[in-house]
């Protein structure tokens, strides 16, 4: 493949490196030229473009992505249709994936131009997660380097998801005196939580003294019906040798490990029983919060042996969240930062459909409407307002003179709304847990109504997306959750993150706001209609 500027005479056939207009005609980036579209592109004065010319034994960025996604060989995974050079790979069940380091890491090393990125070894996964994504970097690569990958996945299975099994539980918990039932009765529920998020079950509890024969006695009982036994002591594991691990030897059972490397966990203890798992939980598996338990039970679940090497070799990454409930946490906690949403008003569009004028400048009872939309914004619980301009700029920066708003510039804008949404999110602060996109042309819609979408979000713990509606039917604004923000970076062309939310498999929470959610001005009738008054 070469790459550079090319003589229209010679571009025919040749993948356009930006986006190109000819008249009326706009070519999109990466659009591979034909006869007509160069004839169009000479008529229009167009003497050069700078774009990609392929050799005959060239593949181009989709074809070699997808025939490296269909070389693979892996479990519970799809993968998605090629754009853009890029092919995503997304979990079929929820499980634990697994991947083959030294294969992703000799098809990185074949050459630059085809990437492979994964999720952790070992990391949970729910059910249409992207997992994984191959990403040609140029629009074209050798077929030769594609065949060496090719070569490479045909050594055995590069990554999967082991799907998570629906095991029976028994559990015992311990007593001693001073301790609560709702202590007790709190275990529960979360251990059944727990379990529930992979369709196990916890079939029995047995109470017992915090002694080795009452504890062993149990645990031979209950592993007879269950898939594995889990045992809550009342008093931390504070020797080797005590009751925990020692009620497992009692029971007839094998300690395969006690104490591990993850912080909160520490004091799990890991064993067999009747060729079965029992777990001694640390105290911190009380609380929904991940621990070093989860990173066992998981596993397990899942299928997969969890031997002592395993757990030694836990320790790289096992330095994990605080949990606050914790009787004598590793450090004092400090103050928690309140979470926050930032808003990014999108006022970077041509306005093309109004066939002249820009629509955000036109006049609302006298204000034009970016002025209007960015007030109702400031005047909202948004932590701040980030304004994405580009056509037009310096005409709508006047007309927000004098507002608390951060101006993001947009020079690519008229390659469509994906390059406003990078351009926004690149401005968002670091400890921002969302952002709310906000279309600078809904003049119905309130600093209340984004309030509502703020608490709605506040609600789901920050981590669903959360949009407005009307009688049912999908609207604006929408509040993206932080996790959101990297994908953004990949969008091309005219795309919002609508399809990065269905891909990612996040969930989706409608607030009904009214009419406002539905009403753009994208049309001189429309704007008239909502009130409005163009100016030239």
């Amino acid at each position: 493949m070469k790459f550079g500027p090319v003589a229209i005479d010679a571009a025919e056939g040749a993948v356009l490196a930006h986006a190109t207009t000819a008249g009326e005609r706009r070519f999109r980036k990466a659009h591979r030229l034909s006869a007509g579209d160069v004839s169009l592109l000479k008529a229009a004065g167009i003497s050069e473009v700078v774009a990609a010319v392929l050799a005959p034994d060239d593949l181009g960025e989709d074809a070699a992505a997808e025939k490296i996604a269909a070389c693979m060989i892996h479990r519970n995974i799809e993968a998605k249709p090629a754009a853009t050079g890029r092919v995503n790979l997304h979990a079929q069940a929820a499980g634990m994936f697994t991947v083959d380091a030294a294969m992703i890491d000799a098809i990185n090393a074949v050459d630059p131009t085809i990437t492979i990125a994964t999720l952790a070894q070992h990391a949970p996964v729910e059910k249409g997660q992207m997992i994984a994504t191959v990403k040609i970097i140029p629009f074209a690569v050798a077929s030769a380097l594609v065949d060496a990958v090719a070569r490479i996945c045909a050594g055995g299975e590069i990554f999967a998801v082991n799907a998570y099994q629906p095991v029976r539980v028994g559990v015992i918990q311990t007593v001693l005196p001073g301790i609560k039932p709702s202590v007790l009765d709190k275990t529960l529920r979360v251990t059944e939580a727990r379990l529930a998020r992979s369709g196990g079950r916890l079939t029995a509890e047995r109470r017992t003294p915090h002694e080795i024969i009452p504890v062993a006695e149990a645990a031979a009982s209950l592993i007879r019906d269950n898939d594995m036994v889990v045992i809550f002591g009342a008093s931390a594991m504070a020797d080797f040798g005590d009751v925990v691990p020692a009620a497992i030897e009692r029971a007839g059972g094998t300690v395969i490990r006690a104490g591990m490397p993850v912080d909160p966990g520490n004091l799990l203890v890991l064993g067999t029983l009747g060729g079965k798992r029992i777990i001694g939980a640390p105290g911190c598996a009380r609380s929904p919060k991940e621990n070093g338990f989860d990173w066992v039970l998981d596993r397990l679940i899942a299928g997969l042996d969890v031997t002592a090497r395993d757990i030694a070799g836990m320790g790289v990454g096992g330095l994990l969240m605080e949990i606050p409930t914790r009787p004598q946490p590793r450090e004092p906690l400090p103050a928690k930062a309140e979470p926050k949403v930032e808003i990014v008003l999108l006022a970077a569009g041509r306005s093309s459909r109004m066939g002249g004028p820009n629509k955000l400048l036109a006049l609302f009872d006298g204000k034009p409407l970016v002025r209007r939309t960015a007030e109702r914004a400031i005047g909202s619980k948004a932590a701040a307002t980030i304004v994405v301009t580009g056509h037009q700029r310096e005409r709508v920066r006047d007309a927000l003179s004098g507002m608390d708003v951060i101006f993001a510039d947009n020079p690519d804008f008229a390659e469509g709304l994906s390059s406003s949404l990078k351009a926004g999110i690149a401005k968002i602060s670091g400890d921002a847990t969302g952002a709310m996109i906000v279309l600078g042309d809904m003049p119905g819609v309130a600093s209340a109504d984004l309030d509502r979408l703020i608490e709605a979000f506040r609600k789901s713990e920050w981590r669903s997306v959360v949009r407005a509606s009307h009688d049912g039917r999908r609207g604006n604004p929408v509040v993206l959750p932080r996790s959101l923000f990297a994908a953004i970076a990949h969008l091309e062309g005219d795309t919002g993150a609508r399809h990065l939310v269905e891909a990612e498999g996040l969930d989706v929470i409608d607030v009904e706001i009214g009419e406002g959610a539905a009403v753009d001005v994208d049309t001189r009738e429309a704007l008239e209609s909502a009130g409005g008054v163009l100016q030239d």
